[in-house]
């Protein structure tokens, strides 16, 4: 016990010196995290991967009278009467939540690897390695696919190891340090559940792992930031140190069952080969269509070309294919030639308006994805919702289990048709924010925005319509910034509407509601 005092509290004061996110550069506009209710029944909700809330054994806690609880008070105590400006600020700070602040880093080292590789000397483009992510070029490359696909493992993970959590709150049913003397204090809001395991510790062990895989080189960050959250529970009087070694030991057991599935899920084999790429060139010919062509020079090998047979979360291979909308309009008929055209209107007559919704919408190289920028409408709308951790979970796994599956049927479609775009078809039209390197239909913002707008509205159902005018606002953008074709955006947010109401579907049924 005495080593662990020594490791979480390095790690934190290692952490206030300074980092590439200290806190000093935190948002703290949101407020502390005080549950409408505090679902106390979670424990008996469906989890994603785990067969029941109950696969992991935690061990019964210390009684409150015992000699060794007493010392963990007095720990509490010691914290609480010599606490700096910054570990109050710390305590500011995840009293926010543990889910969205681990959103927010996420979204932070997305936009921070969401930059593709600059070509070799000889004209060929270097592959992001993991068995050796500090060499040139960076891994990962976090571009919509493996973004999507980030964020449903950790929101999928922090949710099942929640469900567990709150399974063995009810079963122990301990109260909180701040209860048990009324010499310690209270400095965060009581979520009316009992405190062990900790449910910050628990969040702190499932995504640190997580993270750990899909991040390799931030493995020293995602450590500081784990000890930072597992030592401000203690300080705030919420948790013992026993109930936080319990949280986070948990929280470790649960994302091993994620790890082993991210290893196996085909993500590995997502970019492809030269072979491949050249296969499914000749299958477009041979269909008498135009190709798809990378229009950068030297041309860069095309974005994850079989990132369509990724494993996913609602949705198994077959159904990926037997998902696959009809052909876009073919590139010789007449149909095609009126949506080109109407995209070269769009290229040559720009509105201050359509500009600022290009803008808005983006979500290039350096952010944090169109995946990511649902995250960020989704924690804004879930704040004010006064949900508790576990509900907070479940709601950001249903979300990016739908987006990861709308990127897996998006890149199927893609690669399957492997349409070419607006600008290749015709060099005069000129796009606003570049273009993608990867086929036309359909429209992956359209894609991504129609599955997560769906679920959202189901959410927070006033906010439905709401939502749908953004998804529908973000899926005109691509046609406003000359990258899309109107069939690839309208049909885009046909089939991610259809894989939101699956990721409905399950929630109908999760024993959330």
């Amino acid at each position: 016990m005495k080593q662990r005092l020594i490791n979480i509290t390095l790690g934190f004061c290692l952490l206030l010196a300074g980092c590439s996110k200290g806190i000093e550069e935190r948002n703290d506009a949101f407020p502390a995290l005080t549950p409408v209710q505090a679902d106390v029944e979670a424990g008996s909700w469906k989890p994603v991967l785990l067969s029941k809330a109950d696969e992991f054994t935690l061990l019964a806690p210390a009684a409150t009278n015992t000699p060794a609880y007493a010392a963990e008070l007095l720990e509490i105590k010691g914290w609480q009467a010599n606490m700096s400006n910054q570990q109050k600020e710390a305590i500011r700070y995840w009293g926010a939540g543990g889910v969205l602040r681990w959103n927010e880093i996420m979204r932070e080292l997305v936009a921070k690897y969401n930059l593709p590789p600059y070509q070799n000397a000889d004209g060929t483009y270097p592959v992001p390695s993991a068995a050796n992510p500090f060499a040139y070029p960076m891994f990962p490359f976090a571009n919509p696919p493996y973004a999507a696909r980030a964020y449903a493992y950790v929101a999928a993970a922090q949710y099942d190891a929640l469900v567990a959590a709150w399974y063995y709150k009810k079963l122990y049913n301990q109260q909180a340090p701040y209860k048990v003397d009324a010499g310690i204090k209270a400095m965060l809001p009581q979520s009316g559940v009992s405190s062990y395991p900790s449910e910050g510790a628990v969040l702190a062990g499932v995504t640190s792992e997580l993270l750990k895989l899909l991040f390799p080189a931030e493995q020293s960050l995602v450590q500081q930031k784990a000890a930072e959250q597992q030592l401000v529970y203690i300080m705030a009087g919420a948790n013992t140190r026993s109930e936080v070694e319990a949280g986070f030991a948990l929280g470790k057991m649960v994302a091993q069952k994620f790890v082993g599935r991210a290893r196996t899920d085909n993500a590995g084999k997502a970019v492809g080969t030269p072979a491949d790429w050249k296969q499914m060139e000749a299958d477009c010919i041979a269909r008498g269509e135009m190709p798809w062509k990378s229009l950068e020079l030297p041309a860069r090998p095309p974005m994850l070309a079989m990132f369509g047979k990724v494993k996913g979360f609602l949705m198994d291979s077959l159904k990926v294919i037997s998902s696959r909308p009809a052909p876009p309009p073919s590139t010789g008929s007449e149909q095609f030639r009126k949506e080109l055209a109407e995209i070269k209107e769009f290229s040559e007559n720009p509105t201050a308006e359509r500009i600022r919704i290009v803008q808005f919408w983006a979500d290039g190289v350096g952010t944090y994805t169109p995946p990511g920028h649902w995250n960020a409408i989704a924690a804004e709308e879930f704040v004010q919702k006064g949900f508790s951790e576990v509900r907070w979970a479940r709601n950001l796994a249903l979300l990016n289990m739908a987006m990861m599956d709308a990127a897996i049927c998006c890149w199927d479609t893609k690669f399957h048709y492997f349409n070419p775009r607006p600008s290749q078809v015709d060099p005069s039209i000129k796009t606003q924010t570049g273009t993608p390197n990867f086929p036309s239909f359909t429209s992956g913002h359209s894609t991504f925005s129609g599955a997560a707008a769906t679920l959202l509205g189901y959410v927070v159902p006033e906010k439905a319509q709401a939502f749908q005018a953004m998804a529908n606002e973000a899926s005109l953008s691509r046609m406003y910034g000359a990258i899309h074709y109107r069939s690839d955006c309208e049909v885009g947010l046909k089939m991610g509407k259809a894989i939101g109401e699956m990721a409905i579907s399950r929630a109908r049924t999760d024993g959330a509601d």
